[in-house]
Parts: structure tokens; C-alpha cells; sequence
């Protein structure tokens, strides 16, 4: 059997565990924990293979006996269906339809992953998935690789950014039919598998054949890092896995020998992932003894976790970056420094997950998120938003409908007043049950979005084009050594005259007042976009954000001295 953790994972390899609390409950806990949730998962499939040990039922009547309980229900249900349906059936796919409808039944993030989604998906979370090691998008019918990954297979065998797949094991793969999904189904795969690439190349006018043999891919969890000015250095975590805590000291690592002294820790957008990666990297930055989380469920005795004093950043200012997408392990961090009064939380509130799933992977492949138990930041907050066992059409809507009440754009109207209340460990007023308050609230930036803007970036044509330009003018940009040497180049081309001629090929119309009013920011992404194309994530993100209004609020506060919860005003947070 193997057991994974979503939002609850010991530390791998070098990463110095945080203290536990010892109590009585260890090795009951531990048993709970890998038993819990394949005596739930099992009881549904098992009862195919055990119902004739059952007196299910009598052919008079077709009269049903001994299913009065939930578990043997089901397991009767299934048998009986089995034997005497009228035309056969599969009963293993009539069992992998009922699971999701069973585990539904529960809260919103339980959920049931069948072994074919997990074979797409991947482990990213363990910091690789298997497959041919390339970036792409499909543009005109055709799959276009962007990038290829340093170290991928890929790579090996002599695929370039630019070349454009058009047969895969011998079948044509180029048209209408032609999908993501289609894509993933097709290059990824398990390892050392092999599949056969027919490449166009702009500089061949023969088709190239390529055998790629699949293996593990690296996957960055943190993807940017780099000083923003002398002092202040900023660091993007994606998400929360594996290799993450390596990648974030690494990166902690490298910004000191540059001068840092203070950082911004990005976790906008980030969804989460492993708890035990979130723990370490809080541990960076607190003293000993002081709390980090702690987790407790109808059956999984509670569970605290303290620093303990080996961080290398507990002098060091701190500012982390949230927002609406921000959950789960990003909320356990930003939880902890909030807490602590350890370090500043600005942007806006957080997504609102505060529950903790154990993952049960089964035989076949698939696997079960059975949520196990609830966490709580040190102040005892649970900050899990509301949702409706069974129902989860108010809780999928949650981010739209705080949209509409201007929540995005304005801290006001955050609704307080049913929510309870606590307080950090200087005193400072904090709320539990509808995610992390920032400190410091910013207003989504809608300098440049306008109706053009909207209709160009949602059709995907800022991207393609961006490629497009990208093969085009491939070697002239690539003359530059640098990507800071290359921003210099395309500052002065005009890409955004050339985009608008590009959309309105497309069938996108001009409107030169919408298109000079969002000039600044399609500038911006399409010079980020096509940097990203050669030089990749290293100079993506620099570029991307040289203008992000809650980046430039970050660096305010910390130069202005500001960057502390002690040094905000009450008005600050209230």
C-alpha cells in the first residue's frame, strides 16, 4: 500500500522536522491515520468480491434480506445487481461511478481520483510527473512546443522550442480534433515508456522523427526569486510539495549572498499542497517554542507543532503576499506569521480551506482525499469557510460571489460581524471561519483591463502571438545574452501595433482608443510572455511584475519601516 498526504507530510530528506507535543495518543493516532481511510474507501468495493458470503436474496420475490445497514446495503445492492440484472454489466465501472456520488456526500474537498486521472496528473506535488518533458500550446490546429525542460527527455534526444508535432506513434496529430487533454493523454505516460514524435522544424522541410523515452520530469515549486532592489528580496512559491522547502531555502540561500535583509513571500494564488512543507519553511522564521498549527479530528487526536529555533530568517523582515486563491498550506503559513505577529499579510483574504486530507492510494492506481481532520493557526482559528454537506454549489460559487459584492476591490465590504473573534499573541484582533484577514489590504489592479484587453487575453491570442513572435525574431532575440539585454530589444519593437493587427486578422475589431488605454499592460505581458520563451521563468517573472501594485506596496512598507504588525496602525487592519 501507499499512503500519501495532502496538507499533512513528515519532511523528506534534509528537512529538520519541527518539535511535536508528546502525548499519550502517538501510536493510536498513527494507527487511525492509515487505517481510517481504507476501512471507508474499502467498504464500497470490497462487498463485490464478499457478497456471497451474504444471504442476500431469495429468487421468489426477488426478496432482499440483511441490508439494513448502510455498508451492507451497498454491498447487497452491488451483488445483487451483478447476479441478476437482465443484461450484463461491468460492475467495476458502476463502481467507480458510485464512489465520487458517495464521497460527495461529504465536504468539498474529499474526493475520489480515478487511475486514470492520477496517471495524467501526475505527482507534481512530489515534484516531478513522467512524460516527454516539454511546455506547449496549440495554435493553428497544431501542437507548438514553448519551451523545453532542462534535464527532460525531450531535451535528450534534440527537441527544440519552436518545433511543432504533427504525428505521435505513427498517427497524424494536427486538426480540429486536437486538445489539451488530448495532448496529455497522448505524452504522458508511465516511466521509461516510449513514444514516437513526427516534428516539423521551420528549417526543415521534412518531417523529423523522434523516439522519446518518458521519464520523470521536474516540477519547480518555486519558480522566481530575486532582488528587488539592494535589500528587499522576493520569492514565488507555486505550491506546497515535496521539494518545496529545498527549493525556498535554496532561494533564501542565494538572495543573502546577494544582500538580502528582507523578503516578500509570495503565495498569491497558490492552492496549496503538503502541510509538512509549509510547517518547515514557518519554521525559518519563528523562535523556538513558538506555535505553528495545530490539527485535531473526531479521530485524530490533537496535535501541536512548535518551532524549534534552527530557522536561519528569524531576524529578517517579513512581508507575505495572499489573495483569493491563496488556501490550505499557504493559509497555514500565512496563519503562523499572522499569529506570531512574525510577519505582515498583505493583499486580500484568503480562499478558506482549513481542512486536512489523508490520500489512500489503491492497487489499480486511483485514490481517495478522505478529509481526516481540521487545522487551526496558533491563536486557535480554524479559518474554513462555510459549505453544506452534500451541497456544494453555494461553496464553488464563494470567489464569484464575493466578486459581486466588490470584496476585490474593496476591504469594506468584508462582512466581520458573525465571524469569531481572536487574537494574536500581541493582542491584535484576528477572525476564524472565512480564511486569513491581510493586514494590509490591496485592491485588485484594473489599471489597463478594458473591454480589448479582455477579449484579446481571453482568447489566447496575446499568448500565441507572443509565440509566434517568439520564432519569428528567435535568433535576434536570442543575441542577447541576458534577458535583461533582451527586455531592452523589445522595448523598442511594436509589439502591441503588431498584436493589434494579429487580433484583427483573428476577427477581433481595432478600437485605437481601447487599445492605447491598455497599451502599458499588453506591453508588459507581451514582452514578458515571449522573454519567457527563451530565458524562461528566471526572466518571466521580473518582467511580468515590474508593475504589480501589491509588490510595490510590499517594498513601500518595508522601506518606510512599516513592515511589521507592531509598526501598522489599528487602522491598518481593522
Amino acid at each position: 500500500m501507499e499512503s500519501n498526504i495532502d496538507l499533512y507530510r513528515e519532511p523528506d530528506g534534509n528537512n529538520r522536522p519541527p518539535v511535536k507535543q508528546p502525548g499519550k495518543n502517538d501510536k493510536s493516532s498513527k494507527k487511525i491515520y492509515i487505517w481510517l481511510p481504507l476501512c471507508i474507501a474499502l467498504s464500497i468495493a470490497v462487498g463485490i468480491f464478499i457478497g456471497n458470503k451474504f444471504s442476500v436474496f431469495g429468487f421468489s420475490g426477488g426478496w432482499i434480506s440483511n441490508s439494513s445497514s448502510g455498508t451492507k446495503k451497498i454491498e447487497t445492492i452491488f451483488d445483487y445487481i451483478n447476479k441478476s440484472y437482465v443484461d450484463t454489466v461491468n460492475i467495476n465501472e458502476i463502481v467507480e461511478s458510485a464512489i465520487p456520488s458517495i464521497i460527495s456526500e461529504l465536504d468539498p474537498h474529499s474526493t475520489y481520483i480515478s487511475a486514470e486521472n492520477m496517471s495524467l496528473s501526475g505527482d507534481e506535488l512530489e515534484g516531478h510527473f513522467s512524460g516527454i518533458g516539454v511546455e506547449f500550446m496549440i495554435t493553428n490546429d497544431t501542437v507548438a512546443i514553448v519551451n523545453v525542460i532542462p534535464g527532460g527527455p525531450s531535451e535528450a534526444v534534440g527537441i527544440i522550442p519552436g518545433d511543432r508535432i504533427v504525428y505521435v506513434n505513427d498517427s497524424l496529430f494536427a486538426g480540429n480534433e486536437v486538445s489539451e487533454d488530448k495532448v496529455f493523454r497522448n505524452l504522458r505516460g508511465k516511466k521509461n515508456t516510449k513514444v514516437k514524435l513526427g516534428i516539423k522544424r521551420a528549417t526543415s522541410k521534412d518531417i523529423i522523427n523522434f523516439e522519446v523515452t518518458r521519464a520523470d520530469v521536474p516540477v519547480k515549486t518555486v519558480p522566481a526569486s530575486y532582488m528587488l532592489d539592494n535589500k528587499i528580496g522576493y520569492i514565488k512559491v507555486n505550491k506546497f510539495g515535496s521539494t518545496t522547502y529545498n527549493e525556498f531555502i535554496s532561494a533564501i540561500a542565494r538572495l543573502k549572498k546577494q544582500g538580502c535583509e528582507s523578503f516578500i513571500v509570495d503565495l498569491q494564488q497558490n492552492t496549496g499542497g503538503y502541510m509538512g512543507a509549509a510547517i518547515t519553511m514557518v519554521n525559518e522564521f519563528l523562535s523556538n517554542g513558538d506555535m505553528i498549527v495545530y490539527t485535531e479530528g473526531r479521530s485524530y487526536p490533537r496535535e501541536n507543532v512548535f518551532a524549534d529555533g534552527s530557522g536561519t530568517c528569524k531576524d529578517n523582515t517579513l512581508v507575505v503576499l495572499v489573495d483569493e486563491g491563496s488556501a490550505s498550506a499557504s493559509e497555514i503559513f500565512a496563519g503562523a506569521m499572522q499569529d506570531n505577529d512574525r510577519g505582515l499579510i498583505v493583499g486580500r483574504r484568503s480562499f478558506g480551506k482549513g481542512l486536512v486530507q489523508n490520500r489512500f492510494t489503491f492497487k489499480d492506481g486511483s485514490a481517495l482525499q478522505l478529509t481526516i481532520a481540521r487545522y487551526h493557526t496558533p491563536s486557535g482559528r480554524c479559518i474554513q469557510k462555510a459549505y453544506t454537506k452534500g451541497d456544494r454549489s453555494d461553496y464553488d460559487l464563494d470567489l464569484i460571489n464575493r466578486y459581486n459584492r466588490g470584496e476585490f476591490d474593496s476591504r469594506d465590504s468584508i462582512k466581520l460581524d458573525n465571524l469569531p473573534l481572536f487574537h494574536t499573541s500581541a493582542g491584535r484582533p484576528v477572525y476564524g471561519d472565512d480564511g486569513i484577514l491581510s493586514d494590509v489590504f490591496i485592491p485588485r489592479d484594473t489599471a489597463g483591463v478594458n473591454s480589448y484587453y479582455l477579449r484579446v487575453a481571453n482568447s489566447g491570442l496575446m499568448r500565441e502571438y507572443a509565440f509566434n513572435y517568439t520564432e519569428q525574431h528567435r535568433d535576434a532575440i536570442s543575441k542577447n545574452a541576458t534577458w535583461q539585454e533582451a527586455l531592452k530589444y523589445l522595448e523598442r519593437q511594436p509589439l502591441v501595433d503588431l498584436l493589434a493587427e494579429y487580433a484583427y486578422q483573428k476577427g477581433i475589431r481595432r478600437q485605437p482608443y481601447l487599445i492605447e488605454q491598455a497599451r502599458k499592460l499588453l506591453h508588459t505581458q507581451l514582452t514578458s510572455f515571449i522573454i519567457r520563451n527563451i530565458y524562461g521563468e528566471e526572466g518571466f517573472y521580473p518582467v511580468f511584475q515590474k508593475d504589480d501594485l501589491i509588490i510595490k506596496e510590499a517594498v513601500k512598507l518595508i522601506k518606510e519601516g512599516k513592515a511589521s504588525p507592531k509598526a501598522i496602525s489599528e487602522e491598518s487592519y481593522k
